[in-house]
């Protein structure tokens, strides 16, 4: 049977499309509330839960956003080894030498488990000044 052949409803095609651009924690929501409420069950393992993945790259790049936690690793000083210190001194609270180590011993761990816009902010700041930052 070819997709040419095949119709559905709008209302059909409206719930298929919300379910396929479901995030992965939206869609474990929806399987507990139909397995609670209704009995009904995923069959092999959660196919309600593997749809979120499959649609079509969407689901995958819903997947990202998961994370909260992020880390945030100078790699690089560039040219500007001292402003880069005085701006890691004052991110990450350390004292002047200690600061200077981290900078120096690239790659160094600035900031552990940050949000996202707190490490991006910390990258802007470092690229700044010249430095390269990667957030993990």
């Amino acid at each position: 049977m070819s997709e040419a052949t095949l119709e559905f409803s709008a209302e059909t095609k409206a719930m298929g499309d919300q379910i396929a651009n479901l995030t992965l924690k939206q869609a474990k929501e929806l399987s507990d509330y139909l397995k609670t409420v209704h009995g009904i069950e995923p069959a092999a393992g959660g196919a309600v839960v593997a749809v979120a993945p499959g649609a079509g790259g969407g689901g995958a790049a819903a997947a990202a956003p998961e994370k909260t936690e992020f880390d945030v690793i100078l790699t690089n000083h560039g040219d500007k080894k001292l402003d880069v210190v005085k701006v890691v001194r004052n991110i990450t609270g350390a004292s002047l030498m200690d600061a200077k180590k981290m900078v120096e011993s690239c790659p160094a761990k600035l900031k552990e488990g940050v949000s996202k816009e707190e490490a991006e902010k910390i990258k802007a700041e470092i690229a700044a000044v010249g430095g390269v930052v990667e957030v993990k």
